[in-house]
């Protein structure tokens, strides 16, 4: 995939709400599917495939601006959390992803630890084109559970 320009991926429906999801990329396929009572949770929903999206991309953006600076992550951990509610026409959504990145190293221990946490939310493609619709809160915590950002003053959190 370029880094400007368009891509295509392609869904095609097994059976129910299974798809079979094929990209333009040497990619495997993958098979998404709604939860149940509606499909047979074959595979990831759409939802989820969201909240996956969005978090990952905070991880591999977080993880080129730790490396940039010369600093050794270790293996990250993180969880998003996506919150499902309905709107005013009790319609569900997504009305919110909290995605908590965790680092295997102490604050202490990471260079430029300031710029990294004031940068790396605005490369993430993913999470800045979803945030104006959705609100996206972001926490970074070290090794001790100590968290980095996300304190009042802190970075961007919507």
């Amino acid at each position: 995939m370029d880094a400007e320009g368009e891509f295509q991926i392609e869904l095609l429906q097994q059976e129910d709400y299974r798809f079979e999801v094929h990209f333009d990329a040497p990619v495997p396929v993958l098979i998404t599917d709604e939860g149940a009572p509606v499909g047979a949770d074959a595979g990831p929903s759409p939802a989820q495939l969201l909240g996956t999206a969005v978090a990952n991309c905070l991880a591999a953006s977080l993880l080129f601006a730790m490396r940039k600076f010369r600093n050794e992550p270790g293996p990250m951990r993180v969880i998003a959390t996506v919150r499902m509610s309905r709107n005013e026409h009790k319609r569900l959504r997504i009305s919110r992803i909290a995605v908590d990145l965790h680092l295997a190293i102490a604050g202490s221990e990471v260079k430029m630890l300031d710029r990294i946490l004031s940068q790396f939310e605005d490369f993430c493609i993913v999470t800045q084109s979803v945030r104006s619709s959705i609100p996206v809160e972001v926490t970074v915590l070290d090794k001790t559970g100590t968290a980095l950002n996300n304190v009042p003053g802190s970075g961007p959190t919507a």
